[in-house]
């Protein structure tokens, strides 16, 4: 038998219902700026807008489940959104290969994507020193790895998961919303001289 120790924790949920065209619109509406492949929103908290409470509401409860899941934290404790933030991929675009460094756990949503032909691809970190071609690949030999994105979506990863989207195809525009987080509460042990208290004042660590 072998055992996959210590594996890298990817939440997929989804969205049980058509958005509104009030929220639709608001992320469509959004002024953008260039980024490395694609566009995205000025805005960086957009879940922070009244149009998203409910979009935000779903985030925020997935990020509990996939939280307490995978660290099932002894002390109260949470992830809370610090930024949030459109990408617009038109079809022939990419977004480049990158990491969310600042937070803890990020966060895609896809308002608009294609299942037949979105994917998110990630990537293995460290450098391998001896490498064996594979007759099949699996989650131990692969340096990547994709899955089918469409809309509705939501996928959570750790922040330092590397990850990217190769060029869109077919005739749609992309559009995810991505955000990042960090962990609030007591965090850490105090007997064991780890405790560390982050909380919030006025919308703002302390």
């Amino acid at each position: 038998m072998v055992h996959n120790l210590f594996p890298t924790p990817v939440g997929m949920y989804k969205l049980e219902r058509d958005l509104t065209d009030k929220e639709l619109s608001f992320i469509k509406g959004q002024e953008t700026r260039p980024n490395m492949g694609n566009t995205t929103s000025v805005d960086n908290a957009l879940l922070r807008h009244k149009e998203m409470t409910k979009l935000r509401d779903f985030i925020e409860t997935s990020l509990a489940d996939y939280f307490t899941t995978v660290y099932n934290p002894k002390h109260k404790v949470n992830l809370r959104v610090t930024q949030s933030w459109a990408n617009y991929t038109e079809p022939g675009q990419f977004h480049h290969k990158h990491e969310h460094p600042n937070s803890f756990v990020s966060g895609v949503f896809y308002p608009q994507a294609n299942r037949e032909t979105d994917k998110i691809y990630f990537y293995r970190s460290g450098f391998q020193q001896i490498k064996f071609p594979p007759e099949n690949w699996n989650t131990w030999n692969s340096e990547s790895w994709w899955f089918e994105v469409g809309t509705g979506d939501l996928i959570l990863f750790p922040s330092s998961l590397t990850h990217m989207v190769e060029t869109v195809q077919g005739d749609q525009t992309r559009i995810s919303l991505s955000f990042n987080t960090f962990p609030v509460g007591n965090i850490g042990e105090e007997v064991n001289l780890t405790g560390l208290q982050i909380g919030e004042l006025d919308g703002a660590f302390r």
